[in-house]
C-alpha cells in the first residue's frame, strides 16, 4: 500500500475513519477558491503563479485517497488502471479528438450506460 508505512509510524494504520478521510472535499473546495469564476486562460495564470497551492493541493489530495484506498483494502493503482480502460471504452480517442469533451447534455460524446 502507497502509503501504509507512513501510517503506520504514526500509529495510523488502524484509524478507521473514512468521514474524516473524506475531508478532500475540503481540499477540493480550498482549490476551488483559488480558480473559481475565472476564465482557463486566468486559471493557467494563476496556476503558473501559484503552483505552490496547486502543489499542495495535489499532494494533499493524493495523500487523502491514498489513505482511503489503505483502509478500504483497494488497491489504488488497480482501481486507477480499471477507471482508465473504462474511460478507454467510453471515451475513444478518435470521437473525443472531433466532439472535445464527454458531456453528453452540451453535444459531447460519453458512452457510458445509463444506470
Amino acid at each position: 500500500m502507497l502509503n501504509y508505512c507512513f501510517d503506520v509510524a504514526r500509529g495510523w494504520d488502524d484509524d478507521w475513519n473514512l468521514k474524516g478521510l473524506v475531508l478532500i472535499t475540503e481540499e477540493v473546495g480550498e482549490f476551488w477558491n483559488l480558480i473559481k469564476w475565472i476564465d482557463d486562460e486566468k486559471q493557467k495564470e494563476i496556476i503558473k503563479n501559484r503552483k505552490d497551492k496547486a502543489l499542495d493541493f495535489i499532494g494533499d489530495t493524493l495523500f487523502l485517497l491514498l489513505k482511503l484506498s489503505n483502509q478500504m483494502d483497494i488497491n489504488a493503482s488497480l482501481s486507477l488502471k480499471n477507471t482508465l480502460e473504462e474511460y478507454e471504452k467510453r471515451m475513444p480517442p478518435d470521437v473525443m479528438k472531433k466532439v472535445g469533451h464527454a458531456n453528453r447534455f452540451a453535444g459531447g460524446y460519453d458512452n457510458k450506460e445509463v444506470e
